[in-house]
């Protein structure tokens, strides 16, 4: 019972005060490790967070680490993580969630894996994606769906669903995600945890198929902001093999959120003049928005001008799906899930004509979300439109009486600051009458990580929802 008590305790420690414990040699990497494996045992078959596992190469890695003195482990001292299952970890199984790569073994990492593994950090699964992170459902043919863990006949949404239910079920304390239309924004706020999708070329990693695609990046997850931080400190920084990959800053991430720097002005939008948006969820975040007010922040409803994003998006999206993807449609049909054929087919009609207008809408959003951003310091608004939906649908088809033309109109409000090139985060911000959470998406100029992590810290303080996870699965409610 003991150990079991004090397994429990390190599940629900901070990931920084993990990396804490590591330095000062009260755990070891293989203690994590072997606390993780028992914790998966207990609670993953309920949810399907973490379908691929990877513990010898995890304890080889940790038996390494341990050769060397704590405090040169680096900033993560052996503290394990998990990737998500479309980036390539050395030897290991990885799926894309696609029937076509179902037994394929990756030949080499991701210089973004390899950089976690120089910065300390201990590779143990691979989280659960939909096919190719297409939808914000995280189901697929080979490993099936990943449920929400506060109700599991609801959604994780996706595609980093199994990073989000593993950090809010205690199987990790930090995971790895991607986000292309609010890939790690959508899964954080239905699993009450925390996603930042980082600015281009903050988080190197190794680029395919093109040199600048920039829909998509790389980034972190976690239970907090500051744990946030500190894993976005272990990710970041330029890579020759990643052209466009940035230099670090002079400041940690994680000395930036602990300034407990306060925003000055602050705007927020329930639906960024774009979208439909569940009135529940709307009234959720409008209140959590307005509690920035007690830090003596101004609060103000404005939002920048984004109405080509639909068009936008569509077309940018589907020309990297036919970038990336035209070769499996011609050789693998029968095995693609009908939402990426459908991807695929709409990028290879595209003209010459659509693609340069979509840019042209892109670089105009860009332009005036700048202009806005000299007015005011974060954006806020929801970081869903809905609250977690049943599992069993694959999208979400209506909102607020609104029929959405396709799967991924519904996320217009992250999609849209995707194309603004900007920063933009998840935040716990409170639970629907059922007992559901709500993230609120906060977002700051491109580039500006360091501010939108210390404004981030401000409200999470002020709306003391950080110690909600990690929970044991609870089942469907009737």
């Amino acid at each position: 019972m003991e150990g079991a008590l004090a397994d429990r305790a390190l599940v629900r420690e901070t990931a920084c005060a993990i990396v804490d414990k590591l330095k000062r040699g009260e755990v070891t990497p293989l203690d994590l490790l072997d606390v993780l494996e028992r914790r998966i045992s207990e609670v993953d078959g309920k949810v399907n967070a973490l379908p691929i596992l990877c513990f010898d190469r995890a304890k080889a890695h940790a038996k390494a680490l341990m050769q060397k003195k704590p405090d040169q482990r680096g900033m993560l001292a052996g503290l394990p993580v998990p990737i998500k299952d479309l980036t390539d970890v050395k030897g290991v199984l990885t799926t894309q969630g696609s029937p076509i790569y179902r037994d394929r073994i990756a030949a080499e990492s991701d210089i973004l894996v390899e950089r976690l593994e120089e910065n300390g950090g201990v590779i143990y699964a691979k989280s659960n994606t939909p096919e190719f992170g297409a939808g914000a459902n995280t189901f697929n043919e080979v490993f099936g769906a990943t449920v929400n863990p506060w109700d599991t006949s609801r959604s994780a949404a996706g595609s980093s669903g199994g990073a989000a239910v593993a950090l809010a079920t205690g199987t990790a304390w930090l995971a790895h995600g991607s986000d292309m239309g609010g890939s790690l924004r959508n899964p954080a706020s239905f699993c009450g945890v925390v996603g930042l999708r980082p600015s281009l070329g903050r988080v190197a990693h190794t680029p395919k198929f093109k040199v600048d695609r920039t829909l998509g990046v790389q980034g972190p997850m976690a239970r907090n902001v500051e744990d946030l931080a500190l894993l976005l400190d272990a990710m970041s920084g330029e890579h020759p093999a990643d052209p466009l990959s940035l230099p670090p800053l002079p400041m940690s991430f994680l000395s930036a959120a602990r300034t407990a720097k306060k925003p000055k002005r602050v705007a927020y939008s329930p639906d960024l003049g774009i979208t439909p948006v569940d009135p529940e969820v709307a009234a959720i975040t409008r209140k959590a928005a307005e509690r920035f007010a007690q830090a003596g922040v101004t609060v103000e409803e404005a939002h920048p001008d984004l109405h080509e994003a639909h068009e936008s998006f569509h077309v940018l999206r589907a020309f990297d799906f036919a970038i990336s993807k035209a070769e499996l449609l011609r050789n693998h049909r029968d095995k693609l899930k009908p939402e990426v054929i459908w991807n695929i087919e709409q990028g290879l009609k595209l003209s010459v004509e659509q693609v340069a207008r979509a840019e042209a809408q892109r670089v105009a959003m860009t332009q005036r979300t700048l202009k806005f951003f000299e007015s005011y310091d974060l954006l806020l608004s929801p970081a869903t439109i809905v609250p977690p939906y049943p599992v069993q649908s694959r999208y979400v088809a209506e909102c607020a009486g609104k029929k959405f033309d396709n799967y991924v109109e519904w996320l217009g409000i992250v999609y849209a600051i995707t194309l603004a090139c900007c920063p933009a985060l998840s935040l716990p911000c409170g639970f629907t009458a059922s007992g559901l959470p709500v993230g609120l998406q906060m977002v700051a100029k491109p580039r500006a990580e360091a501010e939108l992590l210390a404004g981030a810290k401000v409200l999470e303080d002020i709306l003391g929802v950080r110690d909600t996870t990690p929970i044991d699965p609870r089942p469907a409610k009737s």
